[in-house]
């Protein structure tokens, strides 16, 4: 996690998703609310060739993020670099908003894209609770500040410990339009919170 990747004009830093969720309500009234869904084996990545994507749209901001079946409906704002070379990370207090990259890919151009949001925090549940619930085939759809909409399908969710995370294959330049949506999971410590990270991957298969 502390190594870093090019995407787009700019290198992140992985440990920096971490800062997304530290389960702090989990010591308090966890109990009246379960941890959140991790996903299974069976969500993740199949080694075969990837499935043909859409043609890529030209650049545009995203304004919204939407996961129907897991019931997001967020707005988005750009999220930057910290003095460490970190993603920066929407305010923990408002709970419904993530973010997305904006020195690099806009969700739909060709190459990675990325998109992070808090899974809980200090009062509860936040925007990205249930990403680890995702199933393969999902649809994620979104809002361009171009008028159009990106429809994305959902080719795995895996969940990894933070000393393992694999910067490349997260962040790294992909030749077709693919998104990635990140959040925190796996393991937790009441000392250090939760142990890794949750990640969505997508591609484009079409927009309207």
């Amino acid at each position: 996690m502390r190594s870093h990747r090019g995407v787009g004009d700019a290198a992140i830093s992985a440990v920096t998703v971490l800062a997304l969720c530290s389960g702090v309500w989990l010591l308090s009234d966890g109990a009246a609310t379960p941890a959140p869904p991790q996903p299974s084996a069976a969500q993740g990545r199949e080694p075969r060739a990837p499935r043909p994507a859409a043609p890529a749209l030209p650049p545009s901001p995203p304004d919204r993020i939407r996961i129907p079946s897991i019931r997001v409906d967020a707005p988005l704002m750009g999220l930057g670099l910290t003095r460490t070379g970190s993603l920066d990370v929407p305010p923990a207090e408002r709970k419904n908003l993530a973010g997305w990259y904006e020195a690099g890919t806009t969700p739909g151009e060709t190459g990675t894209a990325i998109v992070a949001g808090h899974v809980d925090n200090a009062r509860g549940p936040a925007v990205f609770y249930r990403l680890g619930a995702l199933r393969k085939g999902s649809t994620i759809e979104v809002e361009r500040r171009d008028g159009g909409t990106a429809l994305f399908s959902v080719d795995a969710v895996e969940v990894y410990d933070a000393k393992s995370f694999p910067d490349e294959k997260v962040y790294g330049a992909a030749p077709r339009p693919e998104l990635r949506v990140i959040t925190c999971g796996g393991g937790y410590s009441r000392t250090t919170g939760y142990q890794g990270n949750v990640v969505v991957f997508a591609h484009l298969t079409g927009s309207r």
